[in-house]
């Protein structure tokens, strides 16, 4: 039988002809699909280097980086004229040799890697040119196969077709990862060297050029100064070769001693509970998967300066107490004009293992005293009261159970409000509470944006003395509402964000919401900024060295200790405890929170004009009679909201002496010497 090797040939071409050509459409089908879904992305530098930004990072007010989270990259683009030529050399002698002569790919480098790749039977080598790794790095996923490897190929050669070499060069340096959580040239530099890059010298150069092949690997924190030494003369060596320095430069480089960093955690150890709140309040507007994608930049309200400085304060009085059992404390510093916080100090120390994770500014607890500001507000506002209303400082009974005491179990018959609020004396306190009822005293807390108290009927006049839980970063808030004026700005961490594009997603905007007369916040103001009224029971404790208005709170059992005050232009909150809610040894507000405030107010106000709290419109002064009938009749100037000043006059003016009644069912307990030995609330 004879053979028809015409028929054989076109048997065995045909089928590879075939093949050949679907194979052609297929690459030419993946290469258009491919530009498609990516030429809008290619359009300009920013978008190609920050295509695959996930996660956010947050920076402080001045633009400082201090946490991530989901894989957010921090990167700092800077022109490529202000990055020296020798670290421009060094990576491309390390990278690419070749990166100035070929289109984005390299026909030898790839035919290099498909004969490593045979002989090792895998997809570990590959060739990619320096354009490759910023199209693999920025645009793909780090899948190894082929039809990945040619989307690389076209992609490479379409940038470098839209881009010079110098634009690629730049999108690279300020895009490639350095190990150590450093994306770009210039963190990299301020990671390991702590300068910017423009200050590299050709040995600091060297070593992180070296670090591109394997960054986390090969980061100098994570290996012998022989290994970064070892690598660095690589780097260098192929500089030499490649003409960019002299024996001279060489010679110096391998032997300059690199002096590294010693800050290698100032991303994501620093504000930690801060930036937790953060990224709560970023998933309460956007979704957490929409966060986790986003690639967000968010500008915070944070102020890094106070926020150490309160970091270290609240630590240090917090150790003070320790004698007296109290073990952790907390603060918050809002900008009363517009809700932003400024320092917030979740725990006294984040890596306490037993309770340092606890953001207590977010947890429930009782306020003690620290809550009568807002009913004695409603109070006001309603004209159930007035600073000089008189009310009864002596033994009372509501119902059959309830009979409030002051803190030092005295009774000082007939007293003003102001005097009342100013001295936080519990019995006449509880009468203006009962007067407001306790209906309006819940809506009040709400619309001071206080969320924890609810149904009021939960609620009875136990409430007066604090004894619903209350968010200290909330009350804090209620009292900056006070120094805004009755405006309310709701507490807020976040100034702006922008997407990965640098496109504006968000601006923080004041709310300014009027949520209590500006007379009745005055009032307010003016009560717990009255040094003098307050002298009686607290002495100067809580004086600063300008005006400021102040209140403390203690808990039963002195579980909580308290104090909120506020300037026009500043609000903090102060609480000191224990997580558990065991009982401190007689530690009060004024003593355990107290020291705090002032070092807090003292040192954030010190470069600021002193501010005085202003009579709105609405504010009359007027001579009031005080203890009218008595033998202690007076007058005194009082401020009042028009039209519930006083209609009679006095004709006896004269300092009272107050009938104080002491308790003679309780006895006091000694304070230990560590604190001082006066009555403290």
């Amino acid at each position: 039988m004879k053979l028809n090797f015409h028929h054989i040939f076109i048997g065995i071409v045909r089928p590879l002809f075939v093949i050949f050509v679907a194979a052609v459409m297929v690459l030419a089908l993946v290469a258009v699909s491919t530009y498609l879904y990516f030429a809008k992305d290619l359009e300009s530098k920013e978008s190609v280097m920050n295509y695959k930004d996930t996660g956010f990072i947050l920076f402080d007010r001045n633009n400082q980086p201090f946490f991530t989270f989901y894989q957010g990259k921090y990167k700092v683009f800077i022109p490529l004229y202000k990055i020296p030529l020798h670290t421009q050399q060094a990576v491309i002698a390390v990278e690419d040799k070749d990166f100035y002569n070929h289109p984005g790919f390299s026909i030898r480098g790839i035919i290099r890697s498909i004969i490593a790749n045979i002989k090792s039977n895998s997809l570990s080598s590959g060739g990619s040119t320096l354009t490759q790794q910023l199209v693999k790095n920025s645009l793909l996923t780090p899948q190894k196969s082929f039809v990945r490897k040619y989307q690389e190929v076209v992609l490479a050669y379409e940038i470098e077709r839209r881009y010079n070499k110098a634009e690629v060069l730049e999108m690279y340096l300020n895009s490639v990862y350095f190990g150590s959580g450093a994306f770009g040239i210039e963190e990299a530099a301020h990671v390991y060297f702590e300068k910017e890059a423009k200050d590299l010298n050709i040995a600091e150069s060297a070593v992180l050029a070296s670090l591109l092949p394997a960054p986390s690997k090969l980061s100098p924190f994570n290996n012998s100064f022989e290994e970064i030494k070892k690598r660095q003369k690589i780097v260098l060596e192929s500089m030499y070769e490649d003409k960019n320095i002299n024996q001279e430069q060489l010679k110096q480089a391998e032997e300059e001693i690199l002096q590294f960093s010693e800050n290698r955690d100032a991303i994501n150890s620093f504000a930690p509970h801060f930036a937790l709140m953060v990224k709560d309040e970023l998933i309460r507007r956007f979704g957490e998967e929409k966060i986790i994608r986003s690639g967000f930049k968010v500008k915070t309200t944070l102020e890094s300066e106070w926020q150490l400085y309160a970091e270290q304060v609240v630590k240090d009085q917090v150790s003070k107490l320790a004698v007296n059992n109290a073990h952790n404390g907390a603060a918050v510093v809002i900008d009363p004009k517009n809700g932003e916080i400024r320092a917030l100090v979740g725990s006294k120390d984040w890596f306490d293992e037993k309770f340092g994770k606890v953001n207590v500014t977010e947890r429930l607890r009782q306020p003690g005293s620290s809550f009568k500001p807002i009913y004695y507000s409603a109070a006001l506002e309603e004209g159930i009261i007035t600073p000089a209303t008189i009310l009864n400082d002596q033994p009372v009974s509501y119902g059959l159970n309830y009979r409030p005491v002051n803190y030092d179990r005295k009774f000082r018959g007939n007293v003003t409000a102001r005097r009342a609020l100013a001295n936080s004396l519990n019995v006449p306190s509880i009468e203006v509470l009962n007067r407001l009822g306790i209906d309006k005293a819940v809506e009040m807390a709400k619309r001071l944006g206080i969320t924890t108290i609810h149904d009021s009927s939960n609620y009875g006049l136990s409430l007066g003395l604090g004894a619903a839980e209350v968010k200290l970063v909330e009350l804090t808030g209620a009292y900056a509402t006070f120094a805004n004026s009755g405006y309310k700005n709701s507490p807020t961490t976040i100034i702006q964000i922008e997407d990965k594009m640098g496109n504006v997603v968000y601006n923080h905007e004041p709310e300014m919401d009027p949520v209590l007369k500006p007379e009745a916040a005055f009032l307010i103001s003016s009560i717990l900024s009255d040094n003098n009224t307050r002298a009686e029971v607290f002495f100067n404790t809580l004086n600063l060295s300008r005006q400021a208005a102040v209140k403390t709170g203690t808990t039963e059992d002195y579980r909580d200790a308290w104090t909120l005050g506020y300037t026009p232009s500043l609000a903090i909150g102060v609480w000191v405890g224990n997580n558990d809610g065991v009982s401190m040894d007689q530690v009060a507000g004024s003593l355990g929170a107290a020291p705090i405030w002032r070092s807090l107010m003292e040192r954030f106000l010190q470069t600021t004009t002193p501010e005085q709290f202003t009579p709105p419109l609405g504010i009359v002064t007027q001579t009031a009679c005080i203890l009218p009938g008595s033998k202690q009749t007076i007058a005194v100037v009082e401020y009042f909201i028009e039209g519930t000043q006083p209609q009679t006059s006095c004709s006896i003016i004269k300092t009272p002496t107050p009938t104080i009644i002491i308790s003679p069912t309780v006895k006091l307990s000694p304070i230990k010497t560590l604190l001082p030995l006066i009555p403290f609330y």
